[in-house]
C-alpha cells in the first residue's frame, strides 16, 4: 500500500503549466529545503511547476525532518530495514509522479526529477525503472544505488546530469565518476557531469546554472 506524499509547490511564473520539476530532498530535510530553488530557476523556466514532496518517513537522525529510507551507518538500522524502506519509498514516489502527471495533464517527457543527496539516490533508482522516460534527471551530491542490477532493471534511459562538490565530506566525490561509469556500462548515452570546485555537501551557483541549462535543453525550452 502506497503512502501519500505531502508536497509544497510553486506555480509557474507564467500561470500556465507546460512542464514540472520535482525536487527530491536529502536525508533529514523536507520538501521546503529545495523549493527555494524555484525562485532563481522559475524566471528562466516560466511555464514550469515546481513540486517538492516530503519523504514518507520521519527521520530518527533529524526529528524535524524526513527520510526516504533508513541509513544504517547513521541511524543503526539494519540493511534489511534500509532495503525494505527504500522499496516502499520507490512505490510511494512512483505513485506520486503518476498522480502529478494526471492532475497536471503532463507527459513524462515534460517532467524533470531533481534530487539532492538521498533524493538523488531515489531519482537515479526510480527514473530508469519507470515505464516511460522522464525528460531528465538532475542528480546533486548523491550516488547510484545497486549499480550491478541497473543494466537488467532499466526499462528506459533518460538523460542524467551528475553534479558533485569536490569537497563533499558526506557523500564522497568519487560517487560521481562511479555513477557515470555504471550508467554508461548499462547503456546510457546521455550522461553529463559537473564538478563544483571548493563545494562541500551542497548546491553551488555554478552547479545550479549547469542544471538550469540541462533542464531547459531536455524540456525543449
Amino acid at each position: 500500500m502506497t503512502r501519500v506524499l505531502n508536497a509544497e509547490r510553486r506555480e509557474p511564473v507564467s500561470g500556465e503549466t507546460r512542464s514540472a520539476v520535482v525536487f527530491l530532498h536529502g536525508y533529514g530535510a523536507n520538501g521546503a529545503d529545495l523549493l527555494g530553488l524555484a525562485d532563481p530557476l522559475g524566471e528562466h523556466l516560466p511555464d514550469t511547476l515546481f513540486v517538492a514532496p516530503d519523504a514518507p518517513e520521519a527521520c530518527a537522525g533529524a526529528p524535524m525532518g524526513f527520510q526516504w529510507f533508513p541509513i544504517p551507518w547513521i541511524d543503526n538500522s539494519s540493511e534489511e530495514e534500509s532495503e525494505r524502506g527504500m522499496m516502499q519509498a520507490v512505490q510511494d514516489l512512483n505513485s506520486f509522479l503518476d498522480a502529478l502527471m494526471v492532475d497536471e495533464d503532463l507527459l513524462p517527457e515534460q517532467v524533470v526529477l531533481f534530487g539532492f543527496s538521498q533524493g538523488t539516490m531515489m531519482a537515479l533508482h526510480v527514473a530508469p525503472r519507470r515505464e516511460d522516460a522522464v525528460a531528465g534527471v538532475v542528480a546533486f551530491s548523491g550516488r547510484l544505488l545497486s549499480p550491478e542490477s541497473l543494466k537488467d532493471d532499466a526499462v528506459v534511459r533518460p538523460p542524467v546530469l551528475l553534479v558533485h562538490g569536490d569537497s563533499d565530506d558526506v557523500v564522497p566525490p568519487q560517487s560521481l565518476p562511479e555513477a557515470a561509469q555504471a550508467l554508461q556500462d548499462a547503456g546510457w548515452t546521455d550522461v553529463f557531469a559537473h564538478i563544483m570546485k571548493g563545494t562541500a555537501h551542497g548546491i553551488a551557483p555554478d552547479g545550479l546554472s549547469v542544471a538550469l541549462a540541462f533542464m531547459r535543453d531536455k524540456l525543449g525550452l
